[in-house]
């Protein structure tokens, strides 16, 4: 069965337009699938069905409204519609634990809030507000009263960095008790109102001035009503206190908080710590042996993806923000230990070739900063801050080494991400890419580990209820993609290219992507979850 692209296409181009700039084994899933005997609404069937934390077998999922009322090795009744899946492997629709989807899910446009670069990677739920950018406000992010829809299901964090700007501002400094006080009040709000935990993006300003006991206080707050603490650490590389220091401080902050541990996008980042995984390893089992439970996510690829500022520039020339950063470009002094500064992030990162501009002025989209570097006198460094004088920019960071990347995937507790971000091919294209290059091409996992991963994993780890498995009760929530052709085709200078494969997504029992063509139907819905607080007000 072969993708028919120009269809595929064709029904992209008219739905977007210009808006896109724990499961059985066989035998006990056949026991639990029988029904009552009513027709079916949708029936999938003849598939290889990998059930999400249980072994693959040949059989059928049927669905009657947002539910699976049947998985099994034969659906005994009638079907109002059915599709053939003989060849295809049909799993649950994939969970991504760790997306910078909001900008889609909060847009205007609802040809945007589809999420197609997810859907047609079979990409059903997606987690936001990561990296400490939640809006502590959750009730607005879920949509109360707004009258939108979404193409795929979401979970939202509430953000170290949304609540330090909302009280602090952008100043290096700490919080004053009575600050303090107002962001544990403005946690326990967006965890009542549904959040899933707390994020941090510590590598980033202003966060980055938070210092651990700031983070604890905040973490315990999450903790009270059951929830999780995510993180972008503070250092991925040799920043400031190292790789080691900064997984050391994640599990730290849990273990004083009481809080379940979640280390967002899992890397060794840069020369200076390429090789360090299994160091990484060793101190999260090393937790998990002690009772703490800790687990990670990882996107298939080399290259970060983050700012030109976040990549190069240090964190006090940020204080204050970008005016003040701009400033401290025409003050001599300060400059030349900006440049100096600038000059080391680079070549932990790899040298000026490593760093590719993503996003930014449109003169310098798809060059390296060596490429930039001839009109800056041959200065990188200079070339870099030219960049940034006119704007902010995105940059793809080639900083991995793939002995790392492997050495992580095969931890049971780590789970796929896309970190899915403009301007990065992971948007489009982090679960066809971890198919196709780790299974299929490496080998570095099965197929099973590949699923398990992408759905039952991530759903245990953050309590999603019925969902990441296809038995009978859970939601509807399915993919059904061909193990031949499914397939990234989004790179670094064409990121946006959709991926190939994916013939079938039902997303609450919805057909979202039929024979490999968008629906146009948003049935998705946000996940908030439930608080174990009594101390909430009555919804």
């Amino acid at each position: 069965m072969k993708d028919t692209q120009a269809n595929f296409a064709g029904r992209v181009a008219g739905l977007l337009g210009a808006a896109l700039v724990l499961a059985a084994p066989a035998a006990a899933q056949a026991r639990q699938g029988q029904d009552d005997g009513a027709p079916a609404d949708l029936l999938i069937t003849g598939g290889t069905i990998y059930p999400g934390g249980g072994d693959p077998f040949t059989g059928d999922i049927a669905i009657t409204g947002d539910r699976i009322v049947y998985a099994g090795p034969q659906y005994p009744h009638t079907a109002q519609r059915t599709i053939p899946a003989e060849g295809m492997i049909v799993a649950p629709g994939f969970i991504d634990p760790h997306t910078h989807a909001d900008d889609a899910l909060m847009s205007d446009i609802p040809a945007a809030r589809l999420v197609l670069p997810f859907i047609t990677q079979g990409v059903t739920t997606a987690f936001i507000g990561v990296d400490g950018r939640g809006d502590p406000d959750v009730a607005v992010t879920f949509g109360e009263d707004s009258g939108r829809d979404y193409g795929v299901n979401f979970a939202t964090y509430v953000g170290l960095g949304a609540l330090r700007g909302e009280v602090i501002g952008s100043d290096d400094r700490p919080p004053t008790q009575a600050e303090l006080a107002e962001m544990v009040a403005l946690t326990d709000q967006a965890m009542c109102q549904g959040a899933l935990g707390l994020s941090t993006g510590l590598f980033y300003a202003p966060q980055s001035y938070a210092e651990e006991g700031e983070v604890v206080a905040l973490a315990r707050a999450a903790a009270r009503h059951g929830g999780i603490y995510d993180s972008h650490i503070r250092d991925e590389s040799s920043y400031t206190i190292g790789l080691a220091g900064a997984v050391a401080e994640a599990i730290d902050i849990g273990k004083h908080a009481g809080i379940p541990v979640h280390i967002a996008h899992i890397k060794a980042l840069g020369v200076d710590v390429h090789g360090q995984a299994g160091a990484v390893i060793e101190a999260v089992e090393t937790a998990r042996a002690n009772g703490q439970v800790v687990h990670a996510d990882q996107y298939p690829w080399p290259a970060s993806g983050t700012g030109l500022s976040a990549a190069l520039m240090p964190r006090w020339a940020q204080d204050g923000g970008r005016e003040a950063m701009l400033a401290r470009f025409d003050d001599p002094d300060q400059m030349a230990r900006i440049r100096s500064e600038m000059a080391e992030n680079m070549r932990r990162r790899g040298g000026p070739a490593s760093l590719l501009i993503t996003r930014g002025p449109a003169d310098v989209l798809g060059k390296t900063l060596e490429d930039l570097a001839p009109a800056a006198g041959g200065d990188p460094v200079q070339a870099a801050i030219d960049v940034l004088r006119r704007a902010e920019a995105g940059v793809a960071s080639f900083n991995q080494d793939e002995a790392d990347i492997a050495a992580f995937m095969v931890q049971p507790w780590v789970m796929t991400s896309s970190d899915a971000s403009a301007g990065h091919p992971r948007y489009y294209a982090s679960y066809a890419r971890k198919y196709d290059t780790y299974v299929r091409e490496r080998q570095v996992i099965d197929l099973r580990q590949f699923i398990d991963q992408s759905t039952v994993v991530p759903a245990r780890a953050f309590s999603i209820e019925d969902r990441g498995t296809l038995s009978k009760g859970a939601f509807a929530d399915v993919v059904v993609f061909d193990p031949e052709a499914y397939a990234p085709r989004a790179t670094f200078l064409e990121p946006t290219l959709f991926s190939t494969g994916v013939r079938t997504v039902v997303i609450n029992g919805v057909l979202a992507l039929d024979e490999g063509a968008p629906t146009g139907k948003a049935a998705g819905r946000p996940l908030p979850r439930q608080s174990k607080s009594t101390n909430c007000p009555a919804p």
